[in-house]
């Protein structure tokens, strides 16, 4: 009802009722869009290259000719194989959620949480695969002082090697995922526009 007795008229254009400031869709330009996707594309590449290093270091530990010293002898090498199985995981994981995002242009969990799910976990699984490389280094330098060193140490520096390559990319990663953390803070997007 209005003041002078009458009834509202509908409106031609339907009013947006918003809870939350975060509820309304954020217009984004074509060029935008470009840069988000392209982005995307760049986030993808490192967990790739984390997934396809932290796959490597695992073969290369694990791959070694009976009768030699194994892997599960060493307390360190084993932190090394536990820590690269599980930046493996994460990293398809993630390459799965960079797809879905490249393909749907939306997150898998809410916005939200998915900013803060990436840039966590990179951080925690980055620092992990840092500490075990780092254990795993002391462990090879040992290993190449006894003379009796073979295929074993080399095998073992690679690996190691291959963890800290692992580690660079999850690095860069969670670098890219920390400028998303910001730029959800101050915009309420996941992308600076």
């Amino acid at each position: 009802m209005t003041r002078n007795g009458g009834v509202e008229s509908p409106s031609p254009r339907p009013r947006i009722h918003q809870t939350h400031p975060h509820d309304t869709p954020h217009f984004h330009s074509t060029v935008s869009e470009r840069k988000l996707r392209r982005f995307n594309y760049l986030i993808f590449i490192f967990r790739l290259a984390a997934f396809c290093f932290a796959l490597s270091a695992v073969v290369f530990m694990i791959a070694t000719k009976s009768g030699s010293p194994r892997w599960y002898d060493f307390g360190a090498f084993r932190f090394v194989i536990a820590a690269n199985v599980i930046v493996t995981l994460y990293s398809l994981f993630e390459m799965v959620a960079s797809a879905w995002e490249i393909s749907r242009g939306s997150t898998i969990f809410p916005e939200c949480w998915q900013v803060w799910f990436d840039f966590g976990h990179d951080q925690v699984f980055a620092y992990l695969l840092l500490s075990a490389d780092s254990a795993g280094t002391e462990m090879a330098r040992q290993l190449r002082g006894i003379a009796t060193c073979n295929a074993f140490c080399i095998q073992s520096d690679i690996s190691v090697a291959l963890g800290f390559a692992g580690f660079l990319f999850l690095m860069i990663s969670s670098l890219l995922s920390g400028f998303r953390v910001v730029s959800f803070i101050l915009n309420g997007s996941r992308f600076h526009v």
